[in-house]
């Protein structure tokens, strides 16, 4: 089943456009949502949860038309966005008082879990957390109606190695639950080299591909060569730049390359390389390397 389904998606502000944007996410899997600032990423996650309204394209969450269901398809996701949704000068005890009536599968067994888990005082006034609190706070929220899909928006950004793996640790045990799916925005790659399945990567308000993991570690690498072979690297990589000794760059199909660049060295490239490499040469390769 595909528990997120996007067809032709666009929108449009001043300076920026997300256009006409397709993909399909099953359910079960954890997909990474990758891309510079400013490349559409949170504008996607605002559009699936309803906060904004497309101008052309479909959304459909669990096989529902958000704007027909919204109020069921709300009760079955869990979401987590960059900027703090709470009221503030209340405790976290007083927001829980707030939000629980909203969810028919709300467990107050499990948020108090969680609350213990991450040592987050109930009676503390939610402006007096810091950021990593506020962000195990909002990770509570969202695990404790029995959500099947959780949405987050920058969830590990500005946090302490320490906050950041217990984030990772949670969306993994989230995850082991059948049926239950992960959408997860960063630019902190490295957050999903451990736990994505797939990766959506946006770039100037293109996507760009959506691949499996293993897909895009068969398919992309990075090839060092001399010096003698820059002009043909540059011709055929999807970015590239020179070095004191040579060039640098990103490919795919490496193996057929090194046919025609005698002497390159290959190596597996990171999803931070992709980004980098496509942002250095996306606009001569027509942005999309999918």
């Amino acid at each position: 089943m595909n528990v997120i389904e996007v067809n032709g998606l666009s929108k449009a502000y001043k300076g920026f456009q997300l256009k006409d944007i397709s993909f399909r996410i099953e359910s079960g899997y954890i997909t990474g949502l990758i891309g510079q600032n400013g490349a559409g990423k949170s504008t996607l996650i605002r559009l699936l949860l309803q906060l904004i309204r497309p101008d052309r394209g479909e959304i459909k969450l669990f096989g529902l038309d958000p704007s027909m269901h919204e109020k069921e398809i709300k009760e079955r996701i869990g979401f987590v966005l960059d900027e703090s949704h709470f009221y503030e000068h209340l405790t976290a005890m007083e927001m829980k008082r707030v939000t629980a009536p909203f969810y028919k599968r709300w467990n107050e067994a499990s948020f108090l879990q969680y609350m213990d888990r991450f040592e987050l005082p109930l009676r503390k006034k939610i402006k007096e957390y810091s950021k990593g609190m506020k962000m195990k706070l909002s990770l509570a929220f969202a695990l404790s109606h029995e959500a099947e899909l959780l949405i987050l928006d920058e969830p590990t950004a500005g946090l302490d190695p320490v906050v950041r793996r217990e984030v990772i640790d949670l969306l993994q045990e989230f995850i082991q639950d059948e049926g239950r799916s992960v959408l997860l925005s960063t630019h902190i790659t490295t957050d999903l080299d451990a736990v994505a399945d797939y990766i959506l990567f946006l770039q100037r308000g293109q996507l760009i591909f959506h691949h499996s993991m293993e897909e895009i570690q068969e398919t992309y690498s990075i090839v060092r060569g001399g010096t003698m072979h820059i002009a043909e690297a540059k011709r055929r990589f999807i970015g590239c730049r020179e070095t004191s000794i040579g060039f640098e760059g990103l490919a795919k199909n490496a193996a057929e390359l090194t046919r025609v660049l005698p002497g390159a060295n290959v190596s597996p490239a990171t999803l931070e390389d992709i980004m980098y490499y496509t942002a250095r040469g996306g606009a001569r390769h027509g942005q999309s390397i999918g």
